[in-house]
Protein backbone atom coordinates (compact mmCIF):
# COMPACT_ATOMS: atom_id res chain seq x y z
CA UNK A 1 0.00 0.00 0.00
CA UNK A 2 2.75 2.44 0.84
CA UNK A 3 4.34 2.36 -3.16
CA UNK A 4 0.59 2.88 -4.25
CA UNK A 5 0.53 5.82 -2.02
CA UNK A 6 3.30 7.29 -3.49
CA UNK A 7 1.80 6.50 -6.93
CA UNK A 8 -1.05 8.56 -6.22
CA UNK A 9 0.36 11.46 -4.32
CA UNK A 10 2.85 11.69 -7.09
CA UNK A 11 -0.20 12.10 -9.65
CA UNK A 12 -1.81 14.52 -7.11
CA UNK A 13 1.22 16.35 -7.13
CA UNK A 14 1.27 16.96 -11.21
CA UNK A 15 -2.38 16.75 -11.08
CA UNK A 16 -3.42 19.40 -8.57
CA UNK A 17 -0.32 20.83 -7.33
CA UNK A 18 -0.52 22.89 -4.18
CA UNK A 19 -4.31 24.63 -4.19
CA UNK A 20 -2.95 28.01 -1.94
CA UNK A 21 -5.96 28.04 0.17
CA UNK A 22 -5.97 24.12 1.18
CA UNK A 23 -4.08 23.18 4.87
CA UNK A 24 -0.52 22.55 4.41
CA UNK A 25 2.30 21.51 6.86
CA UNK A 26 4.86 23.94 5.92
CA UNK A 27 2.38 26.47 6.64
CA UNK A 28 1.97 25.31 10.22
CA UNK A 29 5.61 23.93 10.41
CA UNK A 30 6.29 27.93 9.75
CA UNK A 31 4.22 28.90 12.44
CA UNK A 32 6.08 26.68 14.83
CA UNK A 33 9.29 28.49 13.55
CA UNK A 34 8.18 31.99 13.73
CA UNK A 35 6.88 31.39 17.20
CA UNK A 36 10.07 29.53 18.41
CA UNK A 37 12.39 32.21 16.88
CA UNK A 38 10.68 34.96 18.75
CA UNK A 39 11.03 32.36 22.23
CA UNK A 40 14.72 32.42 21.19
CA UNK A 41 15.08 35.55 21.02
CA UNK A 42 13.65 37.08 24.02
CA UNK A 43 14.60 34.78 26.15
CA UNK A 44 18.62 34.35 24.82
CA UNK A 45 20.19 37.78 25.18
CA UNK A 46 24.03 36.66 24.76
CA UNK A 47 25.94 35.17 21.62
CA UNK A 48 26.40 31.87 23.30
CA UNK A 49 22.90 32.13 24.71
CA UNK A 50 21.28 32.83 21.20
CA UNK A 51 23.42 29.93 19.50
CA UNK A 52 22.20 26.96 21.91
CA UNK A 53 18.56 28.46 21.46
CA UNK A 54 19.12 27.91 18.14
CA UNK A 55 20.04 24.20 18.46
CA UNK A 56 17.24 23.94 20.64
CA UNK A 57 14.70 25.83 18.11
CA UNK A 58 16.33 23.28 15.61
CA UNK A 59 15.67 20.10 17.99
CA UNK A 60 12.13 21.23 18.71
CA UNK A 61 10.82 22.23 14.96
CA UNK A 62 12.47 19.29 13.43
CA UNK A 63 11.82 16.77 16.22
CA UNK A 64 8.39 17.96 16.98
CA UNK A 65 7.25 17.69 13.45
CA UNK A 66 8.65 14.52 13.08
CA UNK A 67 6.94 13.06 16.01
CA UNK A 68 3.42 14.51 15.22
CA UNK A 69 3.27 13.05 11.77
CA UNK A 70 4.54 9.83 12.91
CA UNK A 71 1.69 10.06 15.73
CA UNK A 72 -1.34 10.95 13.28
CA UNK A 73 -0.23 8.58 10.98
CA UNK A 74 -0.48 5.43 13.60
CA UNK A 75 -3.38 6.97 15.12
CA UNK A 76 -4.55 7.04 11.71
CA UNK A 77 -3.72 3.72 10.95
CA UNK A 78 -4.83 2.26 13.95
CA UNK A 79 -8.36 3.61 13.34
CA UNK A 80 -8.12 2.10 9.93
CA UNK A 81 -5.52 0.96 7.55
CA UNK A 82 -7.71 2.84 5.16
CA UNK A 83 -7.25 5.97 6.38
CA UNK A 84 -3.99 5.63 7.77
CA UNK A 85 -3.56 5.18 3.51
CA UNK A 86 -5.14 8.45 2.59
CA UNK A 87 -2.90 10.33 5.80
CA UNK A 88 0.31 8.98 4.54
CA UNK A 89 -1.20 9.91 0.78
CA UNK A 90 -1.58 13.75 2.12
CA UNK A 91 1.43 13.38 3.72
CA UNK A 92 3.41 12.74 0.50
CA UNK A 93 1.10 15.00 -1.80
CA UNK A 94 2.29 18.17 0.78
CA UNK A 95 5.83 16.63 0.24
CA UNK A 96 6.28 17.14 -2.76
CA UNK A 97 6.31 20.53 -5.09
CA UNK A 98 6.52 19.72 -8.90
CA UNK A 99 3.76 21.30 -10.03
CA UNK A 100 3.96 24.69 -7.84
CA UNK A 101 7.74 24.73 -8.92
CA UNK A 102 6.53 24.56 -12.72
CA UNK A 103 3.96 26.97 -12.55
CA UNK A 104 6.10 29.71 -10.50
CA UNK A 105 9.05 29.41 -13.32
CA UNK A 106 6.46 29.68 -16.03
CA UNK A 107 4.86 32.86 -14.65
CA UNK A 108 8.09 34.04 -14.97
CA UNK A 109 8.48 32.46 -18.51
CA UNK A 110 5.01 34.23 -19.68
CA UNK A 111 5.25 37.36 -19.12
CA UNK A 112 8.69 37.76 -20.23
CA UNK A 113 8.22 36.21 -23.84
CA UNK A 114 5.44 38.57 -24.42
CA UNK A 115 8.04 41.49 -23.62
CA UNK A 116 6.66 42.41 -20.46
CA UNK A 117 9.61 42.88 -18.67
CA UNK A 118 8.11 44.65 -15.55
CA UNK A 119 5.69 42.27 -14.60
CA UNK A 120 8.07 38.83 -15.48
CA UNK A 121 10.67 41.28 -12.40
CA UNK A 122 7.82 41.11 -10.29
CA UNK A 123 7.08 37.02 -10.59
CA UNK A 124 10.83 36.33 -10.21
CA UNK A 125 10.78 38.61 -7.31
CA UNK A 126 8.21 35.57 -5.57
CA UNK A 127 10.32 32.88 -6.20
CA UNK A 128 13.92 34.23 -5.54
CA UNK A 129 15.55 36.12 -2.59
CA UNK A 130 17.17 39.15 -4.49
CA UNK A 131 16.36 42.11 -5.60
CA UNK A 132 15.08 41.60 -9.22
CA UNK A 133 13.85 45.64 -10.04
CA UNK A 134 16.75 45.83 -12.67
CA UNK A 135 17.68 42.21 -14.34
CA UNK A 136 17.68 42.15 -17.74
CA UNK A 137 16.06 39.00 -19.80
CA UNK A 138 19.06 37.24 -20.00
CA UNK A 139 19.93 37.11 -16.03
CA UNK A 140 15.99 36.49 -15.47
CA UNK A 141 15.89 33.63 -17.38
CA UNK A 142 19.16 32.54 -15.23
CA UNK A 143 17.83 33.10 -12.19
CA UNK A 144 14.78 31.03 -13.43
CA UNK A 145 17.00 27.79 -14.10
CA UNK A 146 19.03 28.28 -11.35
CA UNK A 147 16.05 28.53 -9.20
CA UNK A 148 14.27 25.98 -10.66
CA UNK A 149 17.49 23.32 -10.18
CA UNK A 150 17.93 24.05 -6.53
CA UNK A 151 13.87 23.79 -6.25
CA UNK A 152 13.90 20.78 -7.94
CA UNK A 153 15.95 19.53 -5.07
CA UNK A 154 14.37 20.68 -2.17
CA UNK A 155 10.64 20.27 -3.60
CA UNK A 156 11.00 16.43 -5.42
CA UNK A 157 14.14 14.90 -4.88
CA UNK A 158 14.77 15.12 -1.39
CA UNK A 159 11.76 14.60 -0.25
CA UNK A 160 11.75 11.31 -2.00
CA UNK A 161 14.71 10.45 -0.64
CA UNK A 162 13.80 10.80 2.75
CA UNK A 163 10.12 8.90 2.25
CA UNK A 164 12.66 6.15 1.10
CA UNK A 165 14.70 6.57 3.49
CA UNK A 166 12.21 6.94 6.83
CA UNK A 167 8.76 6.84 5.54
CA UNK A 168 6.20 10.17 5.17
CA UNK A 169 7.03 11.49 8.59
CA UNK A 170 10.94 11.65 8.05
CA UNK A 171 9.89 13.25 4.66
CA UNK A 172 7.78 15.59 6.51
CA UNK A 173 11.13 16.31 8.98
CA UNK A 174 12.67 17.18 5.76
CA UNK A 175 10.42 19.53 5.06
CA UNK A 176 10.92 21.43 8.38
CA UNK A 177 14.90 21.59 8.11
CA UNK A 178 14.01 23.08 4.76
CA UNK A 179 11.68 25.64 6.05
CA UNK A 180 14.05 26.19 8.62
CA UNK A 181 16.57 26.72 6.18
CA UNK A 182 14.67 29.70 3.82
CA UNK A 183 12.94 31.27 7.39
CA UNK A 184 16.41 32.08 9.37
CA UNK A 185 18.76 30.58 6.81
CA UNK A 186 20.72 33.81 6.74
CA UNK A 187 23.93 35.20 7.82
CA UNK A 188 22.36 38.83 7.98
CA UNK A 189 22.36 40.14 11.64
CA UNK A 190 18.94 39.44 12.57
CA UNK A 191 19.86 35.55 12.01
CA UNK A 192 23.55 35.14 12.48
CA UNK A 193 23.51 34.10 16.16
CA UNK A 194 20.03 32.48 16.98
CA UNK A 195 20.25 30.35 13.45
CA UNK A 196 24.06 29.24 13.75
CA UNK A 197 23.81 25.93 15.43
CA UNK A 198 20.56 25.18 12.56
CA UNK A 199 22.93 25.96 10.14
CA UNK A 200 25.74 24.03 11.14
CA UNK A 201 23.58 21.06 11.96
CA UNK A 202 22.10 21.72 8.28
CA UNK A 203 25.46 21.46 6.47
Amino acid sequence: MTLLAWCVAWILDVVIGDPPHWPHPVRWIGRLIAVSQRVVRRVCHSDRALRIGGGVMWLVVIGLTWGVAWGVLALAHGIHPWLGWLVEVWMIFTALAGRCLAQSAMAVARPLQAGDLAESRHKLSWIVGRDTSQLQPAQINRAVVETVAENTVDGIIAPLFFLLLGGAPLAMAYKAVNTLDSMVGYKHEKYRRSAWSALVLMM
